[in-house]
């Protein structure tokens, strides 16, 4: 897919001019980060400036080895081979982008691994060993969550070692995620005001989920929610109630009157 040239994104860590580098070097890249920092924005925003054709593959439990490099089937009685992502990717060159890749199964691991050697190329088994060898401009962007994530678990060094330029994406502080929700949202001093204690409320969400105090951490788009919501005039105790209060009621009423009681603290006035 082409990626959105008109997306907004704040490069507010310099992420870009090290993947320009790395890009232009050919040196594979891991970012590393909490969900709702920006990882898939960054990549998108990037691959758009490059103007280059974005493959993505999102990992999970569910993601098997066809899904990478594709599988036989059958057509009015002719078998034939459908490409999966990695083959495509590698074929057309462009970026391909393995969003949450802790989260996949050895196997497809495995197989993925293949490919990302210096060789750059893949044997595919399921099409009488066909080579497939990387068309030369093929580059690869990986997103690698922490491991207090539900469902992520170790990389292995071999794969690790396939991503030698590793870029850590934090929650930015609290005067660049106020321009990055400006980005989003037009707001006035009144609601700049409301936003800095959405802020407080999101970073203590966000600090008791590092400690595994609480089981969610608030992302970017929930400030953005939030601005969003006090600009059609929902009051900024009721946004917060909704937008970083409500979802913890499915891990239980302790989790729910925990955020409520720093809702009341913080918006109390």
């Amino acid at each position: 897919m082409m990626a959105n040239t008109d997306m907004i994104y704040l490069d507010w860590n310099n992420s870009f001019n090290i993947l320009r580098k790395a890009h232009k070097a050919s040196l594979f890249v891991l970012i590393i980060g909490p969900k709702g920092t920006g990882k898939t924005s960054l990549v998108r925003k990037f691959t758009s400036d490059l103007h280059k054709e974005l493959h993505s593959v999102n990992f999970s439990l569910r993601t098997r080895e066809s899904h990478l490099v594709g599988s036989k089937t059958m057509n009015q009685g002719e078998i034939s081979f459908v490409e999966g992502i990695l083959i495509k990717s590698m074929k057309n060159g462009g970026i391909l982008y393995l969003d949450e890749l802790n989260a996949a199964e050895a196997d497809v691991l495995l197989r993925l691994d293949e490919a990302l050697d210096d060789r750059r190329q893949i044997i595919l088994k399921e099409a009488e060993g066909q080579v497939i060898k990387a068309s030369q401009d093929w580059f690869v962007i990986a997103t690698i969550n922490p491991l207090s994530h539900a469902g992520t678990k170790e990389l292995p060094p071999q794969i690790l070692s396939r991503f030698p330029v590793r870029i850590r994406l934090d929650y930015p502080p609290k005067d660049i995620e106020m321009q990055i929700v400006k980005n989003h949202v037009s707001v006035t001093t009144l609601e700049e005001r409301e936003l800095e204690r959405a802020f407080k409320l999101a970073n203590g969400l966000r600090e008791a989920a590092s400690l595994e105090e609480l089981y969610y951490s608030p992302s970017l788009r929930e400030s953005i929610a939030f601005a969003k919501l006090i600009r059609e005039g929902v009051t900024a105790k009721e946004a917060a109630e909704v937008i970083y209060a409500n979802v913890y009621e499915q891990w239980g009423e302790v989790e729910y009157r925990k955020v409520m009681d720093m809702i009341t603290s913080i918006f109390a006035s």
